[in-house]
Order: structure tokens, then sequence, then C-alpha cells
């Protein structure tokens, strides 16, 4: 089974529908510890603030779980967007501390000391390039892959060995990561169509 997490954060039907259409059925919407518990995989989604994630996550009492189930049985767990962000250390976007699965910070798109015009969110279609040969990309290797983003933050990471592909918005930022079984996203796989759905089939075949 696997869990897409309900944390009141993001669209999750977008992200059911994009199992279903891939072929996987038994994957259910659930912030219920007992669900986590038999999780085979687990999706966590995210749209909106990085505070306001971790305190749903506290409020509904699943950082314990999610602890276990990551860090102690070593489920593969997938972030997506602010889901991904949710593994930092910290967040400039908030005073929260992560679930500090990976080395990393979250920081906001700064460029003021280029000055140059571009518009924060980043939204829309963009080019990700892989750095490292993964799982999260076979098949994809040899093509153009074009993902879309809608973020105004975006990771640093202590260990670079962790970045599996990158996008380019003013400057170059993570748009892969891995860690062990730790996965993360920051664009959206349910918007991205045929690079989505293989995205997502790759992970389900972990």
């Amino acid at each position: 089974m696997v869990v897409i997490l309900d944390y009141g954060m993001g669209n999750l039907g977008a992200h059911q529908n994009m199992m279903r259409k891939i072929g996987y059925r038994n994957v259910i919407v659930s912030s219920k510890i007992s669900d986590i518990e038999n999780a085979e995989k687990i999706i966590i989604p995210g749209v909106g603030s990085f505070d306001i994630g971790m305190n749903n996550l506290n409020h509904l009492g699943l950082i314990e779980i999610l602890n276990y189930k990551v860090l102690e049985e070593k489920t593969p767990v997938l972030g997506i967007c602010l889901g991904m962000q949710l593994f930092a250390m910290c967040s400039e976007e908030g005073k929260n501390k992560g679930l500090d699965w990976i080395d990393s910070k979250v920081v906001r798109f700064n460029f003021k000391e280029k000055n140059w015009p571009l518009k924060i969110p980043h939204m829309g279609w963009n080019t990700v390039m892989i750095k490292k040969k993964n799982v999260l990309f076979k098949g994809m290797e040899n093509t153009e892959n074009r993902f879309y983003f809608v973020h105004s933050f975006h990771m640093i990471l202590d260990c670079e060995n962790s970045v599996v592909a990158t996008s380019n918005y003013g400057y170059e930022f993570p748009a892969v990561i891995q860690k062990d079984n730790i996965f993360g996203a920051q664009f959206h796989p349910e918007k991205s169509h045929k690079f989505g759905i293989n995205f997502y089939k790759n992970f389900m075949e972990i």
C-alpha cells in the first residue's frame, strides 16, 4: 500500500489520480497512523508555508511515525515541493525546525545582488538537468525533461552528492534529491504530464 500523506497541504487528489493513471490502485490519501505504519511507500506532497506544514505534522502527531518509517524501517518516501523542503533542517520561510532528514536548509530565491528582473514565485515549465544516474529518471536519461514548478524557496544541501538533478531560475538550484530511501522533487510531477507520469512510475517501481 502507498500512502499519500494528508496533512492539510496541497491538492492530494491530483496525486492520487496520477497514480491511477499509471495503473496503481492500492494508493490511499490518509493521515491515520495505522495506515502510515502499513505503508510500503509514502508520498508527502505540499503547497504552502514551511511553518504551517510542520505545525500540521506536529498537530496530527505524525512526526514520530514518519521518523520511524523513514529512518528506521527505511520505507521509500517521496517529498513533492513543500513536502521535499520539510526534509531540511530549517527554512528562511519560518522559525520551525524541519524533519531534519537531509543536511540542508531552505532559502528564498535571491536576485538582488545581480539585479535580475525575475519574478518570484518561480512558476511554469522548466528543464531539469540530470546530474547523476538515478532510479527516478530510468528511461529518461537521453531526453529533455521538462517539469512544472511553483515555488519561491529552494533547498541548499550540505552534501552535493545528494543532488540528483538541477534546474535553473536565475541560478542553478536542486530539483531532485536523494539520500538512501529519501527522495524529493521541487517540481510538481502531478502537473507535468508525460514527464510526471514517467517520474512517478519510476518511484512506484522502487
